[in-house]
């Protein structure tokens, strides 16, 4: 019989990690008059309240990168949103989709508005501890967690991955209360050494708690393996840029929470 013991454990052991499962889904809400589909990823082993932390996708909209990215999240424990700055359906393919995210750049409080209504559905999810927020965002969502910190909104930190990095109001950054973590390609070419400048200035203005990692050999949208792996068109997968980015984040938020 003791011999039959650690196999029975084994057993039902095996049948107690079935049990639990990162669970997603499209979950709808409004900004404003808009409606919005974002993805929700949580892990339904963890019980009671746990930090959330907002993704916002790239600019063609939520897409698998953003889902997988909020799967683990989920999986480290997180309650997760993928906000949907568009709208629902509104997923614009090249080159329809600079269009699309240019709206938003050139007009920042929209850009704001969109992005706090989906951080106020996920405060309010019951799976949230609300005191205990964060985003993330790729490309067009890393430019848009930090409009999310300059808006003022009660975020522990923001993390921009090959986010655009322009200061169109240095004035803001008195706003910022969140730490930011700025995970950035160090041979991207649509971020202007003048952006990278003016960005920091804002920082050091305001005394933000900030931390910039810049990765040699690295261009725009090196953790997208989907961009392919030509330096020369300016955006292309870096996978060592992409694993220690990751990890960045990864520490960044236990040591917020």
């Amino acid at each position: 019989m003791k011999a039959l013991l650690p196999s029975l454990l084994a057993v039902f052991g095996s049948f107690g990690s079935l049990s639990a499962a990162i669970i997603e889904k499209p979950l709808e809400y409004k900004s404003g008059d808009i409606l919005c589909e974002g993805w929700q990823a949580y892990d339904d082993a963890v019980s009671g309240k746990r930090p959330g932390v907002l993704v916002v996708h790239q600019w063609t909209g939520i897409s698998d990168h953003e889902k997988e990215a909020a799967r683990k999240l989920a999986a480290l424990g997180y309650n997760v949103l993928v906000a949907d700055i568009y709208g629902k359906g509104v997923r614009p393919q090249p080159p329809a989709a600079g269009k699309e995210a240019g709206k938003y750049k050139g007009d920042r409080s929209l850009l704001r508005s969109r992005v706090n209504a989906a951080l106020e559905v996920l405060a309010n999810d019951i799976r949230t501890e609300a005191s205990k927020l964060a985003a993330t965002g790729y490309c067009f969502g890393g430019t848009t967690v930090i409009e999310l910190a300059r808006s003022g909104a009660n975020v522990k930190g923001v993390v921009s991955f090959h986010g655009g990095l322009d200061s169109p109001t240095p004035a803001d950054g008195k706003n910022i209360k969140a730490k930011v973590l700025v995970l950035h390609g160090a041979d991207d070419p649509f971020v202007a050494a003048k952006d990278i400048a003016a960005f920091n200035a804002e920082m050091k203005a305001h005394d933000v708690d900030q931390k910039f990692v810049s990765y040699p050999g690295a261009v725009h949208s090196f953790t997208h393996k989907a961009a392919g792996n030509d330096n020369s068109k300016g955006a292309a997968y870096n996978a060592d840029a992409d694993r220690d980015s990751w990890y960045q984040m990864e520490q960044f938020l236990k040591r917020l929470f």
